[in-house]
């Protein structure tokens, strides 16, 4: 059977061009997924002068601390001010660190002093540079973050220690006592042979804070130390990342039934024990020490965002919520352009639930939020995890 030859010139059409309305797309790779780097944070922290403050901190005015290292350099939290300089130079244990001593301590004292304090909390904003390279498989990252410690002379020997350590990339609270019975037996700083480890280190934080991934936003850190009353074991030490729990340790034996000084110290640290394994920089910001929890920091109810960069940024997107799950959502963001920061209002996107009413974010909230992108070559990436808490003005 032989085709009519019209039929036949459409048969060959068809094949030498396709339809017009059909087109083949190149495929595009996802683009990397952003985190929020930081929120603009109120210029006056609630914690700058409240009554449960032993210490506060942004790093913007001259504070004397004792042996302090390492140096100042912007931009700080909040993409302004500075913040503090945590150094490793390649093969080298770090350099930069903070000691606050207050309330009784009997080495000096910077604030409270005289008060005796046997529960506290304290927060910092950490930043790994972006790029960040952990240590070698199995060694991870910098070994000593922060500790809260009891200092009883004037030779450093210590009552407790409230380690915020590492444990990989991740962070763990790895406590230790100097004391037995009711006698302090460290006789110097740091006195391993004398200490004793009580209530474990491990679960470790599911966050991997060191980990590359986590790397160039500012992320909100947050630990507690309450002593046991004297002769019983009912100690208590938090661990927040980010304003989310992540490690606890309860009920256990700090202190034995000594009683003379209470926790009266806060140290941030950089020391790598295994060594860095190039040259790179943490930086810490808006620390603060304080009897009362603290919570991430307080921002407007419309907030201005900052993105993690991206070269060839052509969009993006947040979205808020009043949850760590997202599940109550307050905020969706329009397309928010190649700009890498942005404002919570109407004209950048849509409030939800009770916020719609107000048009603006509810006061006294803690929110956390979200976000992706694409760039010019690629496609949209992954939505972040839930992250960058903080907490919305009353």
């Amino acid at each position: 059977m032989r085709l009519p030859s019209m039929l036949l010139l459409c048969a060959a059409a068809f094949l030498v061009a396709p339809d017009s309305r059909v087109r083949t797309q190149e495929k595009r790779t996802n683009c990397p997924v952003p985190r929020i780097e930081s929120v603009v944070p109120l210029a006056k922290q609630p914690q700058a002068d409240a009554k449960t403050t032993i210490w506060y901190d942004d790093f913007e005015t001259a504070k004397k601390y004792s042996e302090e290292q390492g140096g100042r350099e912007g931009p700080g939290l909040g993409g302004g001010g500075e913040a503090m300089t945590g150094l490793y130079e390649k093969d080298q244990q770090g350099l930069g660190n903070r000691k606050v001593f207050f309330g009784d301590s009997p080495v000096m004292c910077i604030a409270r002093k005289g008060e005796k304090f046997t529960d506290i909390y304290w927060r910092v904003y950490v930043k790994h540079q972006a790029g960040w390279v952990s240590g070698q498989p199995g060694r991870g990252g910098p070994d000593k973050f922060s500790r809260a410690t009891s200092v009883v002379s004037d030779k450093w020997n210590q009552a407790m220690f409230a380690h915020v350590w590492s444990s990989g990339d991740a962070l763990t609270l790895d406590n230790a006592s100097g004391v037995n019975g009711g006698a302090v037996v460290t006789t110097r700083y740091n006195d391993f042979d004398n200490m004793k480890w009580v209530g474990g280190n491990k679960p470790v934080s599911p966050m991997l804070l060191h980990s590359s991934a986590e790397a160039g936003w500012w992320v909100c850190v947050e630990a507690r130390a309450r002593l046991n009353t004297p002769g019983k074991a009912d100690a208590l030490s938090q661990l927040w990342i980010d304003g989310k729990l992540q490690c606890e340790r309860k009920d256990f034996d700090w202190r034995g039934t000594y009683d003379a000084f209470g926790i009266n110290a806060v140290f941030l640290e950089t020391y790598w024990n295994n060594k860095s394994p190039v040259t790179q920089k943490r930086w810490y910001d808006n620390f603060v020490v304080s009897t009362e929890p603290v919570g991430p920091v307080t921002v407007p109810r419309k907030p201005e965002f900052i993105k993690t960069p991206l070269d060839d940024l052509a969009d993006w997107e947040v979205e808020i919520a009043g949850d760590a799950e997202g599940k109550e959502k307050l905020w969706v963001s329009r397309g928010l352009g190649t700009r890498s920061r942005a404002k919570v209002d109407a004209a950048n996107g849509t409030f939800q639930a009770g916020a719609a009413r107000q048009k603006e974010l509810p006061g006294a909230t803690t929110c956390w939020c979200r976000v992706r992108q694409k760039g010019e070559k690629t496609a949209w990436s992954e939505w972040s995890p839930w992250h960058q808490a903080f907490k919305t003005e009353p």
